[in-house]
């Protein structure tokens, strides 16, 4: 059953964290390993994760980040929780499912939120003349549906069940990372590929360049997405101008979250939140979803909970 955002408590938590809380003396830097779990190779966490690794070992002398590159955000959560990646990326979504111990988790997941970071959106790439025009078009065809453990393995599973289809029967399918299903959609060996990520994507732009492609229209699919499985989806639009496509591409789009395990130190959620906005312009550099990055907005976590250690900066920081 779809859960209602609990609006007046993260209206209250707003006016509590921007109240302003300034001039506290920072807690000491940390140290040691801080290895951040990004996502595939070529999609959005991959290249915004490494920028912020990068920003780590450059703000916290005595820290180490090595970068994960992994199937996703359900790979990533499992990190998390098992201790294996101290900070990692994730959808809401994903976040959801790992915090109430829902499949595709064996039990809850122990982690809360530094950082509400951009919005991912739902993309189905097809060949410029696919006869592919709708998630129902997809019967008996070869669909890449992400790799095992991401986040868009879970949507695309849902938007092919909303759509009255299975993924293991009505179409063929396929669990490729993103560079591998556009690889394989330009050789022909599949004939359409979901990928849930940020605008834009270097993978498809780069599809794009020697495979003429489209986005499929997704609109139909949402009312039915937000009915069965709640809130954290939204309808929204792939501008044209983002991968040259004739008009504008309507959409599911989720919110992606920075997250760590609720005991690590409140210390060390204070740096890395401060690192993460303190490096913002350079994060930029690296890819354009970093101007999303707003402390305003970023305390939307739910249904996360805040570290603490992200309150304090949230609140010490503003002027």
């Amino acid at each position: 059953m779809p859960v209602a955002r609990p609006l007046a408590a993260a209206v209250a938590l707003t006016a509590v964290l921007l109240a302003g809380c300034s001039g506290s003396d920072a807690p000491p830097r940390p140290t040691g390993e801080i290895s951040v779990a990004t996502g595939n190779r070529g999609g959005v966490y991959a290249v915004y994760g490494g920028g912020y690794a990068d920003l780590i070992d450059q703000s916290l002398p005595e820290a180490t980040a090595p970068v994960q590159y992994t199937g996703g955000s359900v790979d990533n959560l499992r990190r998390v929780g098992a201790g294996q990646a101290r900070v990692a990326f994730t959808l809401a979504d994903s976040a959801a499912d790992a915090i109430a111990g829902r499949a595709p988790f064996s039990g809850p997941v122990p982690v809360v939120a530094l950082a509400a970071l951009y919005d991912n959106y739902v993309q189905l790439v097809v060949p410029a003349d696919s006869p592919v025009r709708s998630v129902a078009d997809l019967r008996g065809r070869r669909v890449s549906l992400g790799s095992e453990g991401s986040g868009t393995a879970v949507i695309a599973e849902r938007i092919l069940d909303v759509a009255t289809l299975s993924a293991d029967g009505d179409v063929v399918g396929e669990r490729l990372d993103v560079r591998a299903s556009a690889s394989a959609l330009a050789e022909g060996r599949i004939d359409a590929f979901f990928w849930s990520g940020g605008l834009p994507t270097a993978a498809i732009t780069e599809l794009r360049r020697t495979t003429p492609i489209r986005l499929v229209d997704l609109g139909d699919v949402v009312g039915p997405l937000t009915q069965s499985y709640g809130d954290l989806y939204t309808e929204t639009t792939v501008p044209a101008v983002v991968y040259g496509e004739q008009s504008a591409v309507s959409t599911v789009s989720v919110p992606n979250f920075l997250v760590v395990r609720p005991d690590v130190p409140d210390a060390e959620a204070y740096w890395l939140t401060r690192v993460l906005f303190e490096g913002q312009q350079e994060l930029i550099r690296d890819h354009p979803e970093a101007r999303r990055l707003d402390r305003r907005t970023a305390i939307a976590t739910y249904p996360l909970e805040l570290h603490p250690g992200a309150e304090r900066w949230y609140r010490e920081s503003q002027p």
